[in-house]
């Protein structure tokens, strides 16, 4: 693939890689509520010291009810004949509903864009593989095998928009006040270990999974060949592409509750399991044997968004918290956010009068998790157990 067109900023601060800078933020209206994209700038854009203009980017969920029943696959295109060629393909194998330029204005210290396009597709339904699926595999052809083309994201009512720049430019390049949803996601920096370019601008999406992410994974090669193993592609060889496939592996393609889920990719220490009681000790030594290449190592926090089994959005660390989240409840109890320093929550309680009813920071190891619909499901502060019952001893 030929994108190096697009890397030119990252040259222009190759001297400010500084690995332990990321700035994440996110937040989610339990009620289902939608919001225009001024929250999530005003988180992001706050932490602008954890940035350096290599990249940054945002995931909304509900920003397409018109099509929610559609995958929008949001496209990075390198020239208008591989755009051609894209859009014969899928019209080829499936429905395109509707095919557009995703609106942008451009900055004039932006060079050089790629083409931005959003896809409306279903595919062809088949009895032998589902729709999700066929998705799947539709992304890592893609990725792997179509020169100019890039996917961005490729979930349902939902899209990630991100780039080569610093945050309130890639804001305003896409234009993301203009987008109202009732879960956001936001990065600021550059992919760990690959260079600053477009596609390689944190979220990292698959289907309607997305993950933002601050450290770094020094498991990525046992996960990497541990996703190998289940069709997963890794082309971008960046470790955060690696969470996010090896979260839609456990939750949407094993169908493991995500409480659990988070414990296969952070388990407690064995010395910690030691001193639990004999039924958790069994569960999380066989959540540790069956998922062991699933562990991440290394430090890390990340937030993900989630649109499978409902729109949940969690938050976790690395077991030693060696890297910052934060967390928050609003007033009325019914948003929760998260971000790497409570500057996020300070700055929209200045702009906004914008009054929380608790800040606190989650356990080293312990998801966060707050489902629409559902509530705060866990805070962060729990025992790896507790909220969640075993129905048989020593069974999850």
């Amino acid at each position: 693939m030929k994108w190096n067109n697009y890397v030119s900023l990252s040259e222009k601060f190759r001297n400010q890689r500084v690995f332990d800078g990321c700035g994440i933020s996110g937040f989610i209206n339990l009620d289902g509520k939608r919001e225009n994209g001024d929250q999530i700038i005003d988180m992001l854009s706050i932490l602008s010291e954890r940035e350096n203009g290599l990249g940054a980017g945002f995931a909304g969920y509900g920003i397409y009810p018109r099509y929610k029943e559609c995958y929008a696959i949001h496209l990075l295109i390198e020239d208008e004949q591989s755009k051609e060629h894209l859009i014969r393909y899928l019209d080829e194998i499936g429905n395109i509903i509707q095919s557009e330029p995703i609106p942008t204005k451009i900055p004039s210290n932006v060079d050089n864009p790629p083409i931005t396009w959003r896809i409306f597709y279903e595919p062809r339904h088949k009895k032998s593989i589902s729709d999700d699926e066929q998705v799947v595999k539709l992304v890592m052809n893609l990725n792997d095998h179509f020169n100019g083309v890039f996917v961005i994201s490729s979930g349902k009512n939902m899209g990630v928009f991100k780039g080569n720049g610093w945050s309130h430019e890639i804001a305003e390049f896409y234009n993301i006040k203009d987008y109202k949803a009732y879960m956001w996601l936001a990065h600021s920096r550059f992919p760990t270990n690959t260079p600053g370019w477009w596609g390689g601008a944190h979220p990292f999406n698959l289907l309607g999974t997305s993950v933002v992410h601050n450290g770094e994974i020094t498991s990525y090669g046992t996960n990497m060949r541990y996703l190998e193993s289940f069709g997963y592609k890794c082309t971008l060889l960046t470790d955060t592409e690696v969470i996010a496939y090896l979260i839609d592996l456990l939750i949407r393609k094993h169908k493991i509750p995500v409480p659990i889920a988070t414990m296969a990719l952070a388990p407690p220490l064995f010395s910690t399991i030691e001193a639990m009681e004999p039924r958790y000790q069994i569960a999380l030594k066989n959540i540790r044997a069956t998922y062991r290449s699933a562990m991440l190592n290394g430090p890390f926090s990340v937030i993900v968004g989630l649109s499978c089994p409902k729109p949940t959005l969690v938050g976790l660390s690395d077991r030693k918290k060696l890297r910052p989240l934060v967390a928050a409840i609003s007033e009325n109890k019914n948003s929760i956010f998260l971000s790497s320093e409570e500057a996020s929550f300070k700055r929209l309680k200045l702009k906004e009068a914008f009054n929380f009813k608790k800040i606190w920071q989650p356990k080293s190891g312990t998801a966060i998790i707050a489902q629409v619909g559902e509530g705060l499901l866990r805070n962060g502060m729990e025992t790896p157990f507790e909220k969640i019952n075993l129905t048989v001893e020593g069974d999850i």
